[in-house]
Order: structure tokens, then sequence, then C-alpha cells
């Protein structure tokens, strides 16, 4: 009777090992429909949820016209951490017996924040994500306990797909997940620095091309074009100012032409060519006529041949100043007329103004 106690005992403790063993693979899978579980509690389960639910959604609303006011939820702050599986896994029956290590406690903040930065060592968060191969850039990124970093997406499909919790490059098990937002912040950074460098880019080249219109080229080809173009600009400029009929503006701009060579050309037939002697004469019998007898510069007698007669008779007395004649007809003394040649504005003019009549003049010395 003891043997076959013993041998029962045994065999008992061999199926308890074996079926908490295959619990535990099953678990470890995270194959959830193979469960140990009891299949007729879960199916009463089942129903009471499906029950519970038709219940929920016959449940009439009754409108009292009274609106609730609830309170806003308080906005969550984007860059916060957190731990997805905070509390750890339950044990498995194997676990529980002694068979298998229990899992491994949460990580501490401290542990967190070593595998943090292990991962920013590496530089994890500045590569592609490595299933999906693109930046992380705005999108929800997650870290393991193992320092790897993945889009949330990516290794949520990953788990699905292997149907197992393994790290998709070190093969961990059962590790542990902590949202993170590096690659966020250096997405923003790097989207700022952009913006910043193409807004330069922007300013420099308003600027330069400000600087093309304002400042002329030193080639001449480059120079004669800037020069066509500003002359273009103001031409359009005071066409589209102008508010008569374009034809007009022509036939007034001929006018004002024609008018400006009708004076160019008085002045190049009075102050254009050389006079002759018979032209002096002329001029000189004209200026008899006026009879000017003193210099309208000095307001002094000019000399003429009679006063020059005089002073020869008397020796004792100073020589005259000399008279010239202007082909206008107008005398002064000569050296009052150079002192106010020197003296006006226009001495680098070729042709000098009358001081009575303001017309050019060709100037000739009288002989006492």
């Amino acid at each position: 009777m003891l043997k076959n106690k013993g041998c029962s005992s045994k065999k008992a403790n061999v199926a308890v090992t074996a079926v908490a063993l295959q619990d535990h693979i099953l678990r470890d899978l995270q194959l959830g429909h193979l469960s140990v579980a009891d299949p007729y509690k879960t199916k009463v389960q089942k129903n009471e949820n499906k029950s519970k639910s038709l219940k929920r959604d016959v449940t009439a609303v009754i409108d009292t016209g009274i609106r609730k006011t609830t309170q806003a939820p308080k906005a969550e702050d984007p860059e916060k951490e957190y731990v997805l599986d905070p509390t750890p896994p339950p044990l498995t029956l194997a676990q529980k017996l002694g068979l298998l290590p229990p899992p491994p406690l949460p990580l501490s903040s401290e542990e967190w924040e070593r595998v943090k930065q292990r991962s920013f060592l590496q530089g994890d968060s500045m590569q592609p994500c490595p299933i999906c191969k693109e930046e992380f850039e705005l999108q929800p990124q997650v870290l393991l306990s193992c320092s790897h970093v993945f889009h949330k997406a990516c290794l949520q499909a990953f788990e699905k797909f292997t149907n197992k919790k393994t790290c998709p490059l070190c093969r961990k098990n059962q590790y542990q997940t902590r949202v993170i937002h590096d690659g966020s912040r250096l997405f923003r950074v790097k989207c700022a620095t952009r913006i910043q460098a193409y807004w330069r880019g922007y300013i420099v080249r308003k600027w330069y091309r400000n600087l093309r219109k304002i400042v002329p080229p030193t080639d001449a080809k480059l120079r004669r074009k800037f020069f066509e173009e500003k002359f273009t600009e103001i031409s359009h400029r005071i066409l589209c100012s102008y508010n008569t009929n374009i034809d007009e503006l022509f036939s007034e701009i001929d006018l004002c032409l024609a008018v400006n060579r009708s004076i160019l050309q008085q002045l190049d037939e009075r102050c254009g060519h050389e006079l002759t002697e018979e032209d002096w004469e002329k001029i000189q019998v004209q200026a008899a006529h006026r009879e000017i007898y003193e210099c309208s510069i000095c307001l002094t007698p000019l000399s003429l041949r009679a006063d020059c007669r005089q002073a020869a008779v008397g020796a004792s007395s100073q020589r005259p100043r000399e008279t010239v004649l202007l082909s206008c007809a107008h005398l002064f003394h000569h050296a009052c007329l150079l002192a106010l040649e020197e003296f006006s504005l226009g001495d680098n003019a070729p042709f000098h103004a009358c001081p009575l009549c303001r017309s050019c003049y060709q100037k000739k010395i009288l002989e006492c």
C-alpha cells in the first residue's frame, strides 16, 4: 500500500509539473486561446459579459432637459514619459512552484534614466526606426529596457506578427516598455534649423537682388543692360503716371525737342562762327547809334577815339583803359569785362553772357 501511494504521489507531482510548464510556455507565447483555465468557467464568464453588454445597450436614456456641467479634463503634457507595463505579469503556476524564476521587477526611475542614457549615447533616436526604416518625426516612440528604440505602432505590429514579446534586435524576452519623445524633440530642432536656414537664404537673396538693382555692375555688357533696364523702368513709370493721351504726350515731347533744337541753332549761329571785319564794322556802327559813353560795369566814361587823341596831346596824363566791343553791340572796359568773366559762375563754360542783354558774345578790343 505504501509503495502504491508513493508511486501515485510521484505521478501526481510529474503531472502537476508538466501542466505547470505547459501553462508557462503557453503564456510566454501569449496564446490566450489555449489557456489552461476551466473552459466551463470561461464560457460562463463570456455569457455573463455578453448579457451585461446587451443590458447596457438596452438601457433607456431619459432626457430631463437639464444639462450636466462636466469639468473639462486637464490637458496632459505631450512631453510626459510613462511606462506601458508598470506592473509585472502575474506569476504562472511553474513560477509559483519554483520551477522557473519569476519575471523581473519593474525598473525604477533611476534605472530607466541609465537605459535612456545608454540609448542616447548610441544615437538610436537620431537613426531611423529599425523596423520600418523611417524617421521618428512626431510619431509615438518607445524605449525598451534593453535600450533599443522603435516606433510604438511598429513594435505592436511586430509583437502581433511574432506572437511573443521579444526585442526585434537583441531578442531579449519579457522586456519593459517606456514611451519617450526624444525623436520628436530632435525632429522639432531639425525643422527649426531648416526654417531658419531657408529664411536666412531668402533674406540674403532679397538683399542681393536689391543690390543688383541699385549698384551698376563693372562689366561693360552687364552695365549697359543695367542702364537699359533703368531707362525702360523710368519710361514705363512716366507713361503710367501720365493721365492724358499717349499721342499728345509724344507731340509735347516733339515740340520741346524742336524748341530746344531752335535755341541751340540760334546759339550756334551767334557764337558758333567767327565774325569778319565787315561784321565788326556793322556792329560798331550799331553801337555808335546807341550813343554809349560809359561802362555799364564800373559806371565810368569809356575811352573812345576822341578821348585817346586828347590823351596823346597831354603827355603827363595816364593812358586810358581799353574799350571792348561785343557782338551784341554793347561797349565795356576790357578790364571790367575780364573781371566779370572771372567772377561769374560760368567761368568754365565755352560762352559767356553779356551783362546787359544776356546773350552770348564775341568781343573785339577797339583801337584808339
